[in-house]
């Protein structure tokens, strides 16, 4: 995954950008909690009233509570009020202030009270008497949880605000107004983020998918018969479609979850911290039990994920070869052996995923125990410091939300263990095919072929073989095919006709020697410019889903009408098409399986004709066509080629018997070159290949 990254470059704002919102989101979930802690807490239970400092108080309690003072501590607290008539007015203070008040004017209020119970009157005590009551009271504060303290100083201020002849009730709706809707606004923003955060997260994915498409595209298009060899076409197809989807949306999910869970995770656990509640220790225990179960599982799911896209790949290739082979299947009766080879194929593919997906499902109601038994714990634990003293119920609730943040993190991690290693894998996959070296490539600093000089081709000492293979399959083959010129190659199977030829426009490279196209080394060329000038007929026509004319025009694609009409007409391909009421605009299937093998081999000369090019090549491009059609279509193509260069691969004499020169190849080796005539006097191979396919009259004729 890491070395994906680099595709993501482009959408650096838009990553930026979640990231921001993931924080925004995150502020907004967290903050929600303690706002719940404060409707319960002060709204409800302190009839909206926060702490023990009071907004205003009457001259009169202020006195009686400046008496219980310490010096220092009523000097703090009428710095921080202003005097209002018969009224002290609250002045506009930081919250680091505030606290030191609450915590003098709690103990204060707290003594007052205990006074008022004992019917003493703070002024008609002495200095002596307020000094030791202020050391008794402080030591038996200090033994009071701190809630006690603070509900019994509220209890002070609502009698305060009574005593003025305010409303409590308004006070508390006021109250729980402002932080409901604090909290709606607060959610409303959460909402926000996590849809723009969604949309962006689902775009970057799909550029992702996009852009990496393309690279896998661009890569295998480059890629020599090598490369080629290396992957399986099935495998190829999985990697540019399955694996880079897994890619694409595991990208989303570490976008929307991944990057959120860490940040409500910890800011969930300082949030934690703030609550005053002694049960951290809980959230310990839970993340420890989350941890070790995500661990078991993938411990136990992970090798199944590395040989799923193997099993994918292969019933993708069964599918491929079972469907293109149905012909040949109902030729040969096999139909039940192939189904039995797809059924294993497709019974083991279930078998893993069924195992993978059985150890993950478990996951989600293991999970479930852990986080009902970690709320459970919460509540039996917080209950007995609620009835201490030492929590108060909104503290409780609060601390049981956060706690569920914070496991639900875990959570939304987990839930991508089943997708991030075979996502792991499925980037493995694609970073195998982009980082494949092209061995065939086009040279930094490449020559042209000066304009004087077309279509001449020359083999100099050329030997080849295959990537991996020891023994030779053509050897120290030298030849010149000039302009006008027809050079044939014929021989007995696997002599290396297509293997010489495939050389030309570089589908491999030679092992030893050099082919020169008009002067210049092919391997110094550009390789478009090479390929251009080439018509390739392959020994296996393939046509491209379409229409005849898309077929046609896909070497030439602003060739006129007439040269299209021209092309086939020579290549005998006119009088089909006309014969078919779209005429051109006829529809043409995926891989040609909607005409005739003739056909698709005429339409196939039809389009190398229509390019025009300077070398023609024909890998027995004739051998599904009747003598009829073979020797008119030759004789026209023979007209048309007068200005090229033709190379033709045939396994019939008939088809080369015209040609200006035949070289005839066995093991890999030219063991004659001549005219039909010549060979037939000098090459004992030739003339062994003449006999079996020719009468004694034929040849002597």
């Amino acid at each position: 995954m890491p070395k994906l990254l680099k595709y993501m470059k482009k959408n650096a704002g838009y990553l930026i950008l979640v990231f921001c919102l993931l924080f925004l989101q995150a502020y907004c979930e967290l903050s929600l909690p303690s706002y719940t802690s404060d409707i319960v807490d002060v709204g409800i239970q302190q009839k909206g009233i926060k702490d023990a400092v009071p907004e205003t108080i009457r001259a009169a309690a202020m006195d009686e509570l400046l008496a219980l003072m310490e010096e220092v501590e009523a000097e703090e607290v009428k710095e921080a009020y202003v005097r209002d008539q018969d009224l002290y007015v609250l002045k506009e203070i930081k919250e680091t202030k505030r606290e030191s008040l609450n915590n003098v004017f709690g103990r204060t209020m707290v003594i007052a009270g205990t006074l008022k119970e004992q019917g003493i009157a703070p002024s008609d005590i002495s200095e002596e008497q307020k000094k030791l009551l202020l050391e008794q009271a402080g030591n038996r504060i200090e033994e009071m949880p701190g809630s006690i303290i603070t509900q019994s100083a509220i209890a002070y201020v609502q009698q305060e605000y009574v005593s003025q002849g305010l409303e409590i009730d308004r006070i508390q709706m006021n109250y729980i107004l402002k932080s409901g809707l604090r909290m709606l606004v607060l959610a409303l923003l959460a909402m926000a983020a996590a849809i723009t955060v969604t949309f962006l997260a689902s775009r970057i994915g799909s550029e992702l998918g996009h852009d990496l498409r393309n690279a896998v595209y661009q890569k295998v298009i480059s890629f020599s018969s090598a490369e080629m060899n290396h992957f399986s076409t099935a495998s190829l197809i999985t990697r540019s479609t399955n694996d880079i989807t897994q890619v694409q949306n595991v990208t989303t999910m570490i976008l929307r979850i991944v990057l959120y869970a860490p940040i409500v995770g910890v800011g969930g656990v300082m949030k934690v911290l703030h609550t005053g509640a002694h049960m951290t220790w809980i959230l310990i225990v839970a993340v420890a039990a989350i941890s070790a179960l995500i661990a078991f599982l993938l411990i136990v799911a992970m090798p199944k994920f590395k040989i799923l896209q193997t099993m994918i790949d292969r019933i993708n290739q069964i599918s491929r070869e079972i469907l293109t082979g149905i012909p040949v299947i109902r030729a040969f009766s096999t139909e039940k052996h192939e189904e039995q080879r797809f059924d294993k194929a497709n019974k083991d593919l279930m078998k893993t995923n069924l195992f993978v997906n059985r150890a993950m499902t478990c996951m989600m109601p293991m999970m479930m125990i852990i986080m009902n038994g970690v709320s459970v714990l919460i509540v039996y634990t917080g209950a007995h410091q609620i009835d201490q003293g030492a929590l108060q119920v909104g503290d409780m609730m609060a601390f049981i939300q956060y706690a569920m943040q914070i496991i639900m993190s875990f959570l939304m991690i987990s839930s991508l263990s089943v997708m991030l290693p075979r996502a792991g894998v499925a980037a493995s996959r694609i970073n195998e095919v982009l980082d494949t070296e092209v061995s065939i490539h086009s040279p930094a600093n490449f020559t042209r072929p000066q304009r004087e000089t077309k279509g001449l081709v020359e083999f100099r000492n050329v030997s080849f073989s295959y990537p991996g293979a020891e023994e030779q399959v053509l050897s120290n083959i030298s030849f010149t095919a000039k302009k006008g010129e027809t050079v044939a190659f014929i021989g007995s199977t696997g002599s290396g006709k297509s293997t010489l030829v495939n050389l030309i426009p570089r589908f491999f490279d030679v092992t030893e020697g050099e082919i020169l196209i008009d002067g210049v080394n092919v391997k110094e060329m550009e390789l478009s410019d090479l390929r251009e000038r080439i018509g390739y007929v392959p020994q296996k026509a393939v046509l491209f889903s379409g229409t005849i004319e898309s077929n046609l025009r896909f070497g030439a694609k602003n060739a006129r009408i007439q040269e299209i009409n021209k092309a086939a007409q020579i290549a005998q391909a006119k009088e089909f098409i006309d014969a078919k009421d779209e005429g051109y605009a006829a529809p043409i299937a995926q891989g040609g399986t909607n005409v005739s093998g003739g056909q698709k081999q005429r339409l196939s000369i039809a389009r190398a004709v229509a390019k025009n090019p300077e070398i023609y090549i024909f890998d027995d491009s004739f051998s599904a066509l009747d003598y009829k059609t073979d020797a008119v279509l030759r004789a026209a193509l023979k007209k048309e080629t007068a200005d090229a260069t033709t190379l033709i691969v045939a396994q019939r004499i008939s088809t080369i018997l015209h040609a200006d020169r035949i070289l005839v190849l066995d093991g890999g080796k030219i063991v004659g070159s001549g005219t039909h005539k010549e060979l037939l006097e000098h090459c004992e191979v030739y003339r062994q290949i003449a006999r079996s396919q020719l009468r004694e009259e034929e040849l002597e004729s």
